[in-house]
């Protein structure tokens, strides 16, 4: 029996008003800047603290990735889980292990660690303050796709756990299949290689000629075998800025020392200021114009920045030649708006503390 399938309105009609009615919502969710202050810690079914900068979870929903930070006490150690998509750790405050597919990794305030997608994964404090950090992940972005899922193991011992997804090997062969099924274990080899912890004592930040001196975290670049999240850090010098630039893609920047102000404007002239401090989180809408500036004339602010490079807008480079994903004013306005940063005294890098 044949049937019909229709709508009372056009398919023109329908798209156009389904369309219109996400971006109306989605700008009620827009944050600048997402105060220390206003993000609410919970308890927890794991044993820890929960708050959210980013995230459903707190009715400010992202598309790509989301922000979230964790306590545990002292003489605490979590329930074990994992999930679908990856996160990167940034640790603040007070000191703590992290296990990972049974891997213990010890942290302290300024290390960062990966978690990588299917990964069991627990935490510890054998200390006697309250450890602090904070997580970016690709939760979201999975999500959107029907691909996010989570698994509890409780405190179940990590050789009772089930091993991440299998994959089959490489085979051999030049048809399609044979040459996905090799594309696809060769990413997996890889990304189940890659590097897990970062400690602040081996940073080195170099100068660049934005006016600030930056650092990996957690990259590709040093090792690290991620989903797509990067995260980076910059100094900014005592009452300095950083030059002007543009991309698309969210950019979010946690305040790890210091106080400053945002300029965020759909042009180089037209736009607004945005105060912060530490422990805040400064939200980069995509392809604003910004520049950060340090209002402390004695301190450096350090700064962490998070962005989905090498997935969200490595898609959105192919999608959008020829048109550029990052773009900075010519270099003599950006090496005036850095001004001369060879006069700057970096002092010498110490951990973090919290609060």
């Amino acid at each position: 029996m044949a049937t019909k399938t229709t709508t009372a309105v056009t398919h023109y009609h329908v798209q156009k008003k389904r369309r219109a009615d996400f971006l109306e919502e989605w700008r009620k969710y827009r944050n600048t800047v997402v105060r220390v202050d206003d993000v609410e810690m919970h308890d927890t079914a794991r044993g820890m603290r929960r708050g959210v900068y980013v995230g459903a979870d707190a009715d400010r929903p992202t598309r790509s990735m989301d922000a979230l930070v964790h306590e545990i006490d002292p003489g605490v150690t979590s329930t074990v889980h994992r999930h679908s998509w990856d996160a990167m750790l940034f640790c603040v405050g007070g000191w703590g292990w992290t296990e990972i597919d049974g891997e213990r990794i010890e942290w302290g305030p300024g290390d960062s660690l990966h978690l990588p997608a299917w990964a069991w994964h627990r935490h510890g404090n054998e200390g006697t303050e309250t450890g602090r950090f904070l997580s970016f992940s690709s939760e979201p972005m999975l999500e959107t796709m029907g691909m996010a899922f989570q698994e509890d193991g409780g405190d179940t011992p990590f050789d009772q756990l089930a091993p991440r997804p299998p994959f089959s090997p490489a085979i051999d062969g030049d048809d399609p299949y044979a040459r996905r099924v090799r594309r696809l274990a060769k990413d997996q080899e890889a990304r189940r290689s890659g590097r897990l912890h970062t400690s602040w004592d081996d940073l080195e930040l170099l100068q660049t000629p934005r006016g600030t001196r930056t650092t990996f975290l957690l990259d590709r670049a040093i090792g690290y075998q991620a989903s797509g999240i990067t995260m980076a850090m910059f100094e900014i010098g005592p009452g300095r800025g950083q030059s002007m630039h543009r991309h698309p893609g969210e950019a979010w920047l946690y305040v790890v020392e210091g106080t400053g102000h945002t300029f965020l404007g759909t042009e180089p002239d037209k736009g607004e200021d945005h105060p912060w401090k530490k422990g805040d989180i400064i939200v980069v809408d995509h392809f604003l114009w910004h520049q950060h500036f340090n209002d402390d004339p004695e301190k450096t602010a350090k700064v962490v920045r998070i962005h989905m490079f090498d997935s969200l807008l490595e898609t959105m480079r192919v999608l959008m030649d020829p048109m550029v994903l990052f773009e900075e004013p010519p270099e003599e306005i950006r090496d005036q708006q850095a001004g001369d940063y060879s006069t700057i005294e970096w002092p010498e890098l110490q951990r973090p503390t919290w609060p």
